[in-house]
């Protein structure tokens, strides 16, 4: 093996959307095309994750098992219901398989061998990095290449533009018909302004507030992707001068820190502690503005945690390496 070895690497997650992306992040920033594992615990078993058994069904030595062998020489789990089966395979590789866990696990730092949280969670320790965004998938490289080769549509589109990208209803946010109005209300003062406006509706938009957005969009010639055909979302974040958002979603607006322009972020009715915290530390680092219907702030450094995150499991599965006595094999 070479002297800078590729692992092989396992993402394992329960299939939710939102966890695998950053795993998959992360490997990609490895070099890795990771093979993708999926848990799906039965009752009770779900029921006692993180800290319980795992669904003895989905041991390593049943048939169509998510962690059957071999094993990798790293494994990225994020995820309630994955931190169980990431025990197991440390377990069953006999220590060999480096583990990593994305998102505070909520069963300490001993969870595994590296671990990556939010700056707004609690957790810390000497295996634990920390930083104020999340890990995706878009690279820098991915980001250039949707710059030097933008849709037809959006080369039309003058400058300055804008990106909007809208989220939904989640736990701690809900679209009241007011919240939908005001939205609207100030996207047709910023385009008014002179700004084109482009954008993508999410899975979780409701249908109310897609017609809306759909509506300002038609008004005023811009584009709006109406979730037909693949998501435009590389391309828009690559190319726009400013990003509006909407506060439901810290995955959405730290991802939009990547395209190193200001975030404009609209608040629906509703909020949370570690989000408001989160938004907070963004705004005093002059990345996100509140949005008010016209463009704010500056450009800034792109944002690319996953590349930081990448390098610390790297460091620790290469010294980990060492303490097998791989290192140079």
């Amino acid at each position: 093996m070479p002297a800078d070895p590729s692992p092989q690497i396992w993402v394992l997650t329960d299939g939710k959307a939102g966890d695998e992306v950053q795993c998959i992040g992360v490997a990609e920033r490895l070099g890795v095309t990771p093979e993708i594992r999926r848990v799906a615990p039965r009752k009770p078993f779900a029921w006692l994750m993180p800290r319980g058994p795992i669904d003895p069904r989905e041991a390593p030595d049943r048939p169509g098992s998510p962690i059957r062998p071999p094993f990798p020489d790293i494994v990225i789990a994020s995820g309630r219901r994955a931190i169980a089966y990431l025990r197991a395979v440390k377990k069953a590789s006999n220590g060999r398989s480096f583990t990593v866990l994305l998102k505070d696990p909520r069963t300490g730092a001993g969870s595994a061998d590296r671990l990556w949280v939010a700056e707004h969670d609690r957790l810390r320790g000497e295996n634990v990095l920390v930083t104020t965004t999340s890990p995706h998938r878009l690279a820098p490289a991915r980001l250039e290449q949707a710059r030097a080769q933008p849709p037809h549509w959006l080369a039309a589109l003058p400058a300055p533009r804008a990106a909007v990208l809208a989220g939904g209803d989640s736990r701690h946010h809900r679209f009241r018909p007011e919240d939908i109005a005001r939205f609207a209300e100030g996207l047709d003062a910023l385009a008014r302004s002179g700004v084109s406006l482009m954008g993508s509706r999410s899975r979780r938009t409701p249908p109310a507030l897609d017609a809306a957005l759909k509506a300002v969009f038609a008004r005023h010639g811009g584009w709006w992707w109406d979730g037909m055909g693949e998501n435009p979302y590389v391309a828009l974040l690559a190319n726009a001068d400013s990003i509006v958002t909407t506060a439901d979603s810290t995955n959405m607006i730290g991802e939009a820190t990547a395209a190193g322009v200001p975030i404009l972020v609209f608040e629906p009715h509703g909020g949370h502690g570690k989000l408001a915290k989160f938004l907070e530390s963004l705004k005093r680092q002059g990345m996100v503005h509140h949005f008010e219907g016209r463009l704010a702030g500056e450009r800034y450094p792109p944002v690319d945690a996953t590349q930081e995150i990448a390098a610390f499991v790297r460091e620790g599965w290469l010294m980990h390496r060492q303490q097998l006595g791989l290192a140079g094999s």
